[in-house]
């Protein structure tokens, strides 16, 4: 999923209208928060899956950046804020630099309101300072106020793939995408259940594709009517990230830059994800503070 073009609706504004449902066609405002005591269902998972693949049809493809004070300065890197984006990102300006990205995490566990929201988390090339995207991950996905999880990849011009749907809050999960020439291969692996492994080969012209970022990423995507909530984590810890860089294999900040990026709301006013210190070049984590 692509950094956002525009937020629709003002951090502000959605605080005082009201949470904003996406799962039917109209928005709705809603008040209490749902609880759910049992797994869903399998056909409450599919219609999740349906929803999810519906709106996640409409992402931008634009890099949504913003200057501002409010980014959250770490040591040695530049401190970067953005509308849907936390975490860290190593950047060149020639392109095809870039030809492994890889990490590791825990899936998170998320906490569900009323309304519909997403925290998505993954590892890729490209979408920082380019308009295409070659990643994957896991996402969470609050539907009808009640957690679902699914794995899924992206590669460009085709939307977002959903796989996995029986990912659960603490699987383990590592993932990678490389490049060689204009082939990409996008592997995911969750040990510790089955069915959400991915692994597929996809191509893209050298032209198109421009491999100048490598990104390990927390983010709330984009719907056609702006930036959904972000569903509320109880962390983001990456581990073991790694990438390749003009030929030679790193770990985050080796490239020729580096961005630390903070999630801000769309009044620039207040964080909405952190993102802390790297941990042996290899290792940092992303919080919550607030969903719009």
């Amino acid at each position: 999923m692509r950094l956002l073009r525009y937020l629709i609706v003002s951090g502000s504004a959605a605080a005082l209208a009201g949470a904003v449902t996406l799962s039917g066609v109209t928005a709705t405002t809603v008040a209490a928060p749902a609880r759910a005591s049992h797994a869903p269902s399998a056909r409450f998972l599919a219609a999740a899956r349906t929803a999810l693949v519906h709106y996640l049809r409409h992402n931008h493809p634009q890099a949504m950046l913003v200057h501002t004070r409010n980014a959250h300065a770490v040591k040695n890197v530049t401190a970067t804020a953005s509308f849907n984006w936390s975490g860290y990102a190593d950047t060149a300006t020639t392109a095809q630099t870039f030809s492994k990205v890889s990490g590791a995490w825990t899936t998170p566990s998320v906490t569900c309101r009323a309304e519909d929201q997403i925290t998505s988390n993954w590892v890729g090339l490209d979408g920082f300072n380019s308009n295409t995207v070659e990643q994957l991950g896991t996402i969470s996905w609050c539907y009808r106020g009640t957690p679902t999880y699914f794995t899924w990849y992206e590669m460009f011009p085709a939307n977002t793939v959903e796989v996995g749907t029986a990912l659960k809050p603490g699987d383990k999960i590592s993932a990678s995408v490389t490049r060689t020439g204009t082939s990409y291969a996008l592997k995911l692996t969750d040990a510790t259940t089955a069915g959400n492994n991915i692994s597929v080969t996809k191509t893209c012209a050298l032209a198109t594709c421009k491999d100048t970022s490598a990104e390990w990423i927390s983010e709330r995507p984009s719907f056609s009517t702006g930036i959904v909530p972000q569903a509320h984590y109880n962390a983001f810890k990456l581990t073991s990230g790694a990438q390749t860089a003009s030929g030679t294999a790193g770990t985050i900040g080796t490239g020729p830059g580096v961005n630390a990026i903070t999630m801000i709301d769309s009044t620039q006013a207040y964080n909405l994800g952190t993102v802390s210190g790297l941990t042996g070049g290899n290792s940092f984590s992303t919080t919550w503070k607030n969903s719009f």
